[in-house]
């Protein structure tokens, strides 16, 4: 296990290969475990990190540190504690909504982002995220396959009020109008079965700017990079491969990678 401490507080994270950085980070449920297949296929190009954030996993408990904008500066002494430059992010529900609020604070540090499951805004959420336990959220969100039952084996770690100080964080700011301004190429990744979050509507997905582009990956739910591993990593190999700066738009004329994903 690696850790760092940062401001007087445990940080866990881990990491694998060598090249450009990259940061995964989690979501609501779980922790840096579920990002290890994707985690070994990116370490083969990339330098591949994985933070637990703040109330997850072995990261210390801090209600105070529970925003999306404090989670947000965990990253931001994350990166500059270990040298780290611009970085692209891959961070799903929760760690995608981080990412964002990372992107509107030092958007100059972040090459692109992968935003998996990412709500959209207060009303994408399920209510049942802010009433249930985490045991319950696990067999809610989750196909209980062996696989998915050791990906999520964190879960129990979650302080369920880092839950709850991200969904009103959500609530309470305009995350998203102050992104789209900012340039940062953005792919949003859907699983449509998610229960727990709704998934763009076309038309909503075609008002987005050029910048950024939305895929469903049909047949997955919340947890795509468990759900399909295989199409997970095909996509997020072809995003990364995209040059630095270029939209996410042009994985649709690649023809080659939508007869392979279908």
């Amino acid at each position: 296990m690696s850790a760092i401490i940062l401001d007087g507080s445990m940080v866990h994270y881990e990491a694998l290969g060598r090249g450009r950085p990259i940061v995964f980070l989690h979501g609501w449920v779980g922790s840096w475990r579920y990002w290890i297949n994707a985690m070994q296929i990116a370490s083969t190009s990339f330098r591949a990190y994985a933070i637990d954030m703040f109330g997850f996993g072995d990261t210390t408990r801090d209600p105070l540190r529970y925003s999306l904008d404090r989670q947000a500066d965990l990253i931001n002494r994350f990166l500059e504690e270990m040298g780290i430059g611009k970085v692209a992010l891959i961070g799903h529900d929760l760690g995608a909504l981080v990412g964002m609020s990372f992107i509107r604070q030092w958007p100059r540090s972040v090459d692109r982002i992968m935003a998996i499951n990412c709500p959209m805004d207060y009303d994408s959420v399920s209510s049942r995220l802010r009433t249930s336990t985490m045991p319950e959220l696990v067999d809610w969100l989750s196909s209980r396959t062996p696989e998915a039952i050791a990906a999520l084996s964190d879960a129990s770690k979650a302080d369920p009020q880092a839950v709850a100080a991200s969904l009103a964080g959500l609530q309470s700011n305009h995350l998203f109008t102050d992104v789209r301004s900012l340039g940062v190429p953005s792919l949003f990744v859907y699983g449509p079965n998610s229960p727990a979050v709704i998934t763009p509507s076309q038309e909503k997905a075609d008002t987005l700017p050029n910048h950024m582009h939305q895929v469903n990956l049909e047949g997955t739910g919340h947890f795509p990079m468990i759900d399909n591993p295989n199409q997970f990593n095909r996509l997020m190999t072809d995003f990364l491969a995209l040059d630095s700066g270029a939209s996410p738009r042009e994985l649709q004329m690649k023809e080659e990678w939508k007869r392979r994903v279908r």
